[in-house]
């Protein structure tokens, strides 16, 4: 029996600057103490995260990237729960000094009010 890999598969990633530049514009917002949320409505049918963490965030790339491996993985988890939206999840400083089981209590925090929240045509941005 073969396993399917764990990663991320490229359907579910925001690869095109396009992609997160719309995003930049968009109406839906949400935020927790740690992370900020922006998402629009996409015609992929799935969900697709992309990430923003920035070095205002923490100097150290170390740091940055275990933000970035903890929000993918989180994602990993509840992308099949929803709906089908363009996700960029920014990380604010004090993100970087919390540990680990803190940083995803925030991270589940945020899908919760993703999943009830208004996600209709009026949080979708023109292309």
């Amino acid at each position: 029996m073969t396993l399917a890999p764990a990663g991320l598969p490229r359907q579910a990633r925001l690869r095109r600057s396009a992609d997160f530049a719309a995003l930049k514009s968009s109406r839906g917002r949400l935020g927790v103490r740690c992370f900020q949320l922006r998402y629009a409505p996409n015609d992929s049918g799935v969900a697709r995260l992309g990430l923003a963490i920035s070095k205002q965030v923490s100097r150290r790339a170390v740091e940055r990237n275990r933000l970035k491996r903890l929000v993918r993985e989180s994602f990993r988890r509840v992308r099949h729960r929803l709906p089908a939206v363009d996700l960029v999840v920014m990380a604010r400083a004090q993100a970087a000094v919390m540990d680990g089981a803190q940083l995803l209590a925030q991270i589940d925090e945020l899908w919760d009010k993703l999943l009830s929240a208004d996600i209709g045509p009026t949080a979708s941005v023109p292309h």
